[in-house]
Formats: C-alpha cells, structure tokens, sequence
C-alpha cells in the first residue's frame, strides 16, 4: 500500500500535464482587473480634456460681448454641454453628470474681487452676488497693477460626476472638474467713464446682447 501510494506521488510530481491551463487560471483575473482598469483610466483622461474644453468655451463665448441676455447665456450653457460628446450628461434616471457655472468677478480700487454675476446649469452652482472672491494664482498682476485693481474677470466652471463601468461599488463616483479666467474681450468702460464694474460683461434679466463687433466696428451698441 505504501509502496503504491509513493509511486503515485511520483508520477503526480512528474506530471506536467495542463499546467499552461492552471497557470492561465491564476494569471487571467490580474490580466483582466489590468485591462479593464486601462480602459477605464482612458476613459476618465479623456473625459477630463472634455471637461476642460467645455470651460474654455464657455468662458471664450460669454467674453466675447459687452453685455449677454439671459437668452443667450442659456444657450451658451446648453450647447457648451454637447462638447462631452460622445460621453454622456445624463444618467440613466435623467439626472445631469454635468455642472457648468459661470460667473463674474470684478475687483475694487483696493484689489477685492467680488461676484458681480453668476449663472449655472445647476440650481444650487450659481455663486452669489457679493461674495467675496481669491483671484486664482495664476491670475498674474500687471507690474503697473500689482493689486489688480478696477479689473473684471469671466470665471467659468465645469465638473462631471464620472462612475466607472465598473460599479458604484467597485471604484465610485469621480468627480471631474476645471476652472478657467478670461478679461472681457473688448469691454471699453474704464474707471474715467463709467462706475464700478470695470471692463465688465453686463448680465442681468433685462440685459441685451451686443457682441464685440456690434461694440467696436458697428458702434451699434
């Protein structure tokens, strides 16, 4: 019995049968998780340089007036959500994955930036008027306006809730999200002509669009 029992030891050590197929079955769930994880992180990078395409355009389209009407400013926020495409801005119960706010921000003679405006696509994303602002870093002064005084900026803002394929579950909910500053682009109404908002993009419900050709080649507005 012992002897039958050794032999079969031995040839079980020898047998070499099916071990590409055993090895296969331990190395396939890591080559999966690998796999499935890259083409996650590729679809989370390039939902990223959409959202932050999504803020430049916004921004690049509302600085391009003088004054916007709410008409307009609706339509900027609704067709700058079609740049996400072919990802999509809505889940599967209709609840948007997408918040565009933008707003704007103006300093006083001393530098102190506040909201002036501020319009979202969300009902709660829109700052408040009056709030006090810090200019973002990267808002670099001019040497001849250390303190950025009697300036006024477009601040526009974007995140997307992204959930892997994955599950809730497994990795949850990234929030992607990119900020970005423009000057108006051709807003004439300097401190010597006019009141505080300076060099601002005029925004209210009962404010008319008159863009940067109107403004400057027509004088129509």
């Amino acid at each position: 019995m012992i002897a039958a029992l050794s032999s079969r030891a031995r040839r079980l050590l020898a047998d070499v049968r099916a071990v590409a197929a055993t090895e296969f079955a331990i190395v396939a769930p890591f080559m999966l998780v690998l796999y499935i994880g890259g083409v996650e992180l590729g679809n989370g990078l390039a939902m990223n340089v959409k959202v932050s395409a999504t803020a430049h355009s916004v921004v690049d389209m509302v600085t391009q007036n003088t004054s916007i009407s709410t008409a307009r400013m609706q339509a900027i926020l609704g067709s700058a959500q079609a740049i996400m495409a072919p990802y999509p801005v809505k889940d599967g119960s209709g609840v948007s994955l997408i918040t565009i706010t933008v707003s704007e921000v103006s300093t006083d003679s001393s530098g102190n930036a506040t909201v002036q405006w501020s319009e979202s696509t969300s009902s709660t994303g829109a700052r408040k008027k009056g709030d006090p602002m810090t200019l973002s870093s990267f808002t670099a002064p001019d040497p001849k306006n250390p303190t950025n005084a009697n300036i006024s900026l477009i601040l526009s803002e974007v995140s997307y809730n992204y959930t892997t394929n994955l599950g809730y579950t497994i990795a949850g909910t990234v929030k992607l999200s990119d900020s970005y500053y423009l000057f108006p682009r051709c807003s004439t109404n300097s401190p010597a002509v006019s009141t505080f908002p300076y060099y601002d993009v005029k925004y209210s419900s009962s404010s008319t669009t008159c863009t940067c050709i109107q403004h400057l080649q027509q004088k129509s507005c």
